[in-house]
């Protein structure tokens, strides 16, 4: 007799229960083709002009008849042969017309699971749902889903990754979500009217343009250097603002959830226990009015920006929720490089200083744009010690730290003997950081 279920010997594994995207993926995956003949007359505009020109509109209108049923069976086709499912260990991604790829996601490599819903996304009602793993250069994503399926299915997979079994991970839901901070629509657009990049950026694509008209007389050029300086000036400014509107922070047992976007919103979640570096950047036109920018360094994630600005206090209480039992060094604890370290770098070594607390290497650098880093002792991978020839006659030395997230924070022009004894200090701090540090899970207690 055989058991039900197993067959030689052999147990059958259980169907999965495979689910297709949202019907109006279609539409969105249509616009592949069209997108690359649309790069191709951007690429090469003559030619591009000088083919429709031989085009007769008879030779027109056959083309569009075949290629827009054909660019939509294209988006049907790959809607068809998309499907996901989610088992006791992994997410599966099936995906391919013609080559098929199934991506394999193990759920406790999941470090982020964001919704993002562009504009057109909003009309429809539907999300994109994006995820950051461990080791892995880009997110995959799952667009479109439903709105209420994109968050459910956020909800079980944060559930399973923290550990929930299988059959309990569907009914846990969405963690409820205490705010923090809403940044004020006035507030964002006085800081870009104070920020120097916006300037710059705009004086830039004012001045360039009228002076290569004066040199050259070539419309072409212009504009070729004329319209990527005036996008950057947009995107200084009112890019910023369409982006970072309505900016919000709330604090959930899965980790801080940040909700932006004026057009296309996003609801990210901050990780925890995977920031590697915390900066706390201070413009030179800010400081009047005492506000700062938080800004994040996640190990294999896309967060960059915490809080885009905020009074220093308020931001500095949503830190200590990014590190908790961290507290942010105040100005006076900052000790400068010596004054030989002026032989070194003239006027700008002012700028540098260095506070380690029991909790965090602390390295500030700038003079007018001043970006203090906070690194948890227990995200140190590495500690160097740098010394050139010049640095070596001042008895100056530079220390490297470097964090999970391939990013090194540096405590520059030290004097020689304090940069060896923290070097020594900090591969202590930093082993006993990591034997003393919290597991990384979601919805920790």
């Amino acid at each position: 007799m055989t058991a039900p279920g197993v067959e030689d010997g052999v147990r059958e594994t259980p169907p999965l229960d495979e689910r297709r995207l949202h019907p109006v993926t279609p539409l969105r995956r249509a616009w592949a083709p069209i997108a690359v003949i649309i790069g191709w007359a951007v690429h090469d505009p003559n030619q591009a002009q000088e083919q429709l020109a031989r085009l007769t509109t008879a030779t027109l209108l056959i083309g569009l008849a075949v290629f827009v049923p054909a660019a939509a069976l294209y988006g049907f086709l790959t809607w068809w042969f998309t499907h996901f499912a989610v088992t006791d260990s992994e997410l599966r991604i099936r995906t391919g017309l013609v080559f098929r790829r199934t991506a394999h996601i193990r759920l406790e490599r999941i470090q982020a699971v964001d919704v993002t819903q562009p504009l057109l996304a909003r009309v429809a009602g539907v999300a994109k749902l994006k995820l950051d793993v461990i080791g892995a250069d880009k997110k995959d994503e799952l667009a479109f889903l439903g709105e209420d399926e994109a968050r459910a299915l956020r909800a079980e997979l944060l559930a399973r990754a923290a550990g929930f079994a299988p059959e309990t991970a569907h009914e846990v839901g969405e963690a409820p979500s205490r705010e923090l901070l809403r940044v004020p629509p006035r507030v964002l657009a006085v800081s870009l009217v104070l920020t120097g990049a916006t300037w710059g950026a705009l004086a830039a694509a004012l001045v360039v343009p009228p002076l290569l008209w004066l040199a050259t007389h070539s419309v072409w050029t212009v504009l070729a250097t004329g319209l990527p300086l005036l996008g950057a000036a947009g995107a200084s400014s009112a890019g910023r603002f369409v982006g970072e509107y309505d900016w919000t922070v709330g604090e959930s047992p899965d980790g801080l959830r940040i909700d932006h976007g004026l057009l296309d919103r996003t609801h990210e979640t901050v990780p925890p226990g995977r920031v590697q570096t915390v900066r706390i950047v201070e413009p030179l036109l800010w400081r009047r009015r005492d506000w700062v920018r938080v800004e994040l360094d996640v190990a294999g994630s896309s967060n960059s920006v915490l809080v885009p600005v905020a009074p220093r206090a308020i931001a500095e209480s949503v830190v200590a929720r990014v590190l908790p039992g961290v507290t942010v060094p105040p100005r006076s604890a900052l000790s400068r490089p010596p004054r030989r370290a002026g032989r070194c770098l003239p006027v700008w070594w002012r700028g540098y200083g260095l506070a380690v607390s029991d909790g965090v290497f602390a390295a500030r650098h700038g003079l007018l744009r001043r970006s203090l880093s906070l690194v948890p002792h227990a995200k140190v991978q590495s500690v160097r010690l740098a010394q050139g020839p010049w640095q070596r006659l001042w008895r100056i030395a530079d220390v490297h730290v470097d964090t999970g997230a391939n990013k090194t924070v540096t405590a520059r022009l030290r004097d020689a003997q304090e940069a060896a004894e923290l070097l020594r200090a900090q591969a202590e701090r930093s082993r006993t950081g990591r034997r003393d540090a919290r597991p990384d899970r979601w919805m920790a207690p």
